[in-house]
C-alpha cells in the first residue's frame, strides 16, 4: 500500500504509521459483516470475564476489554491484519473518544461503533477511560528502560518478563538517532545526520521506526496482550545539538512524541566542558568573568549566588563553592539548563492541549540527561562530581523543573564494560554517592548505555543504588534477535553481517580509525554476532532505505518463522529476568510507592 510516497505493508513494517486502522471502509465492511448475534454475546462474556465468543474475521482482545458505564469498549484485530476500538452499548458514540468511523444501532439495543485505533484516539482512551492500561508517569521508581527496536518482535517477551519478575519499565523506548519522523518517510525525505557517542556521525531513523508509530505499535500491543500495568514510554535523548536550530529541532521532536509518558532531555552536547576541564588543569581564575558572561543581569546574578550559597550537606556532601567554582559551574551549564526550561514548558503546553481548562495536562516523567559527551572529550576527564550533581538538581529547584530522574558521567561507555582506572571499586563509589545525592533531591539515578556492562558491574549498580535505579538497555535486545536469527534464518543473518562489513569497510575508507580497528579484529571469514564489525556496525541494516526513500529489507524482519520468535522471545525473557535481578529492580521496590507518582508541574 502506499502512504505518501512510501509503499509498506503495514502487517510487515510496523511502528511507522500513526494509526492500524488504514483503510477505514474497509474495517467497517468487515466489522458489519458478521452475525448481529455475535455482540450482545461479546458483551456478555466480557461482563463475566469468560472467553469471548470468536467471530470470522474478528478477533477481540480479551485484555483490552473495558466498560464505560454499560458500553463495552475493546481491541480488535481484523483479517487484513488492521485493529481497530469497538465500542457496543447504549454510550458507543459518547464515550468522549472523537467521533467514530461509523455506528449503527443493534437490534438488541444499543449502538455498535468502531472507532480508528490511532495514536490521538488511544490518547484520550487512555486518559479518559483507562488510564491504568496505557503508559504512565510513575515517578522515581525503579525501572528497566527497554530498547524497542525490533518493535513487535520484542513487546510479547518484554511483558512476560514484567509480569513474572514484577518490575517497572519504560517498555516503550528509542533513542532519537533511531527513529524518523514521519512525514520523513511519508515525503521521502532523506535521514538526518547525527552524531552517536563513542562512535561518530550516523544516519539516524535507523530502526525504520517513527516517533509517532512507536507509540501506537507498542500501545496496542500492551493493550493485545494485557501488559503489567506499570509501564512508561520513553522519548530517549531528546537532544538540544549546538547551533542555530538546535532548540528548534529537540520542540519538533517533543510533538512528535507528545503522547509519550517519559522525557530524556539530553543537554549533553550544548555544555561548555572547557569552564571545568581548564579548573582541573589548574588553569587561572576566570569564575567570576564566567559568572558575569554566562548572567549578565545583576540581580539575576544575586538570586543564584544566594541561593547557592546557603549553607548545605546533601547526600552526607557538604555543598559550600566558592564563586570560582559556582562561575564555571554555571559557565558550564548555562546554556543547558536554559533549554531545559525551555523543553519542560514545551512539554506542559504539548499535554495541557489534550486537556483545556485542565492546567497542565498529563503528567510526565522527567530525565536530565548529562552523561553523554561530544567524541574530543575523553569520558574520564568529565565525570560528574558531586559538586557538579548537586549545582544542577538546585538549579533545575530553583528555576521550577521538577526533575523525576538524572543521568549523571559515571563512566559508562557504550561498547565496552567499565574501563576506569579506578576499578569496580572506584565506580561503585561514584555511583552510590551520586544517586545518594539524586535520592536526597527525590530523584532517582539513571544508567544508560547498559548493554556492555558485565554482569559484575550491573550487580555493582545493583548494590550502590540498593536497586533503586533506572537501568537503560537497547543494541544488546537487536543483537540477540540476530543471535537467534543465525540458528532459524541463516540467510538472512548472512545478508546483515554482508551489511555490516560493507558499512566498516566505508567508514574506515573515509578514514575512521575506530572502523579500522573493528576490522582487524574480526574474523570476516567467520560471520556472528559476536565479532567487533557486527557489534558495531550491524544498526543500519534494518531500517537502510533506498534512494527513493523505500525500505529495503524490513519487511523480511516481521515475515520469519514461528518457531524463531517463539525462540527470540524466550532468550529475551530470560535476559530481563536476568537483568532485573543484577540491577535490584525487585517487586517489592516498584510496589513501594504509589503508582500514580509523577509530575505535572
Amino acid at each position: 500500500m502506499r502512504f505518501g510516497r512510501l509503499e509498506i505493508d503495514p502487517r510487515l513494517s510496523p511502528a511507522v504509521l500513526d494509526t492500524a486502522t488504514w483503510d477505514q471502509a474497509a474495517a467497517w465492511a468487515a466489522v458489519q459483516a458478521g452475525d448481529e448475534a455475535f455482540w450482545p454475546a461479546l458483551v456478555e462474556a466480557a461482563r463475566r470475564g469468560a472467553p469471548l465468543p470468536a467471530a470470522s474475521g474478528l478477533t477481540p482482545y480479551a485484555p483490552s476489554c473495558l466498560f464505560a458505564g454499560e458500553s463495552l469498549v475493546c481491541l480488535a484485530g481484523l483479517g487484513d491484519g488492521q485493529q481497530v476500538l469497538l465500542a457496543v452499548g447504549p454510550q458507543a458514540t459518547g464515550l468522549g473518544l472523537g467521533p467514530p468511523v461509523a455506528s449503527k444501532a443493534l437490534a438488541a439495543g444499543g449502538r455498535l461503533a468502531l472507532y480508528p485505533a490511532e495514536a490521538a484516539v488511544l490518547e484520550r482512551l487512555f486518559r479518559r477511560l483507562a488510564p491504568d492500561k496505557g503508559p504512565r508517569a510513575l515517578g522515581p521508581i525503579p525501572r528497566l528502560g527497554i530498547g524497542t527496536r525490533m518493535t513487535t518482535a520484542v513487546w510479547p517477551a518484554v511483558w512476560r518478563a514484567m509480569a513474572q519478575g514484577g518490575f517497572a519499565a519504560n517498555a516503550i523506548q528509542n533513542s532519537v538517532r533511531e527513529l524518523n519522523f514521519l512525514s520523513t518517510l511519508l515525503e521521502g525525505q532523506p535521514a538526518a545526520q547525527n552524531i552517536a557517542f563513542g562512535f561518530g556521525a550516523i544516519e539516524t531513523g535507523y530502526t525504520g521506526s517513527t516517533f509517532e508509530g512507536l507509540w501506537v505499535a507498542g500501545v496496542l500491543a500492551a493493550l493485545k496482550h494485557g501488559a503489567p500495568p506499570r509501564y512508561g514510554a520513553d522519548a530517549d535523548h531528546i537532544q538540544v545539538k549546538r547551533g542555530r536550530n538546535g532548540l528548534a529541532q529537540a520542540q519538533r521532536m517533543l510533538k512528535a512524541t507528545r503522547y509519550y509518558s517519559f522525557y530524556t532531555l539530553d543537554v549533553s552536547d550544548v555544555l561548555d566542558y572547557s569552564a571545568l576541564l581548564a579548573a582541573s588543569a589548574g588553569a587561572a581564575s576566570a569564575g567570576a568573568a564566567s559568572l558575569a558572561a554566562s548572567i549578565p543581569d545583576a540581580t539575576q546574578r544575586r538570586d543564584l549566588l544566594a541561593w547557592h550559597r546557603q549553607p548545605r550537606r546533601i547526600g552526607g556532601f557538604d555543598y559550600r563553592p566558592d564563586d570560582e567554582t559556582l562561575g564555571r559551574l554555571v559557565a558550564k551549564y548555562q546554556l543547558g539548563l536554559d533549554a531545559v526550561v525551555a523543553l519542560y514548558d514545551s512539554i506542559r503546553a504539548l499535554k495541557a492541549e489534550h486537556e483545556p481548562g485542565s492546567g497542565d495536562g498529563a503528567a510526565f516523567d522527567l530525565e536530565l540527561s548529562i552523561d553523554e559527551h561530544p567524541n574530543d572529550v575523553p569520558t574520564f576527564a568529565c565525570l560528574t562530581t558531586t559538586t557538579e550533581l548537586i549545582f544542577v538538581l538546585l538549579e533545575a529547584q530553583r528555576r521550577g523543573v521538577p526533575l523525576t530522574h538524572v543521568a549523571p558521567n559515571f563512566g559508562v561507555e557504550k561498547g565496552s564494560d567499565y574501563a576506569g582506572a579506578d576499578g569496580l571499586v572506584g565506580f561503585e563509589a561514584r555511583a552510590a554517592e551520586l544517586s545518594r545525592i539524586a535520592a536526597e533531591f527525590g530523584v532517582m539515578a539513571d544508567f544508560h548505555s547498559g548493554d556492555d556492562l558485565s554482569a559484575a558491574t550491573r550487580r555493582a549498580i545493583g548494590r550502590a543504588t540498593s536497586g533503586r535505579n533506572h537501568f537503560k538497555v537497547s543494541p544488546y535486545l537487536q543483537l540477540l534477535f540476530a543471535e537467534v536469527l543465525a540458528e532459524h534464518h541463516p540467510d538472512l543473518f548472512r545478508r546483515w553481517w554482508q551489511d555490516a562489513l560493507a558499512y566498516a569497510q566505508r567508514q574506515a575508507a573515509e578514514g575512521s580509525a575506530f572502523a579500522a580497528q573493528c576490522l582487524r579484529r574480526s574474523d570476516v571469514d567467520r560471520p556472528t554476532t559476536h565479532d567487533a564489525i557486527f557489534h558495531n556496525f550491524s544498526f543500519a541494516f534494518v531500517g537502510r532505505r533506498d534512494a527513493g526513500g523505500q525500505f529495503i529489507c524490513r519487511q523480511e524482519f516481521y515475515a520469519l518463522s514461528p518457531a524463531f520468535y517463539q525462540a527470540y522471545q524466550d532468550r529475551l525473557v530470560g535476559y530481563l529476568l536476568g537483568l532485573a535481578e543484577e540491577v535490584g529492580s525487585r517487586k517489592e521496590e516498584v510496589g513501594s510507592r504509589k503508582e500514580e507518582v509523577g509530575r505535572k508541574k
